[in-house]
């Protein structure tokens, strides 16, 4: 599967953004997807995922509460919508996808989780 990520930008500290990543082809509902950062200098974070049917999405506690990962398997896109951004939130965000199938309690969040990538969408939040 091929990942293209979109959406990132310029915000204000406060501000919202939402992110999207479209997969190619007619299996995207067989992925389980995540969405990771990566800011300067430092190594590629865990942000969320969210399951194949949609549900039961999963946070990083850095983000929760502010941030909501959603899915439409029709139009092959997850979504990162992000509210009440700060400044620590700037970096390269990037969508991952993975088709092995977890025990319902684990919540793929290491990048080593996921096999395919997209190639990041750049997020700014000045202060």
């Amino acid at each position: 599967v091929q990942l293209q990520a979109s959406g990132g930008g310029l915000v204000q500290a406060g501000g919202s953004l939402t992110l999207s990543c479209t997969a190619s082809g007619r299996t995207f509902s067989t992925y389980v997807m995540g969405w990771f950062r990566q800011a300067p200098g430092k190594e590629r974070e865990f942000v969320g995922t969210i399951r194949r049917s949609g549900g039961s999405p999963y946070y990083a506690d850095s983000v929760k509460g502010r941030f909501t990962i959603s899915r439409d398997n029709a139009k092959n896109t997850v979504y990162l919508q992000m509210n009440s951004l700060k400044p620590e939130d700037t970096a390269v965000y990037y969508c991952a996808a993975d088709r092995t199938y977890y025990s319902e309690d684990y919540y793929p969040r290491r990048t080593n989780d996921y096999h395919y990538w997209g190639q990041g969408t750049l997020v700014t939040v000045s202060s």
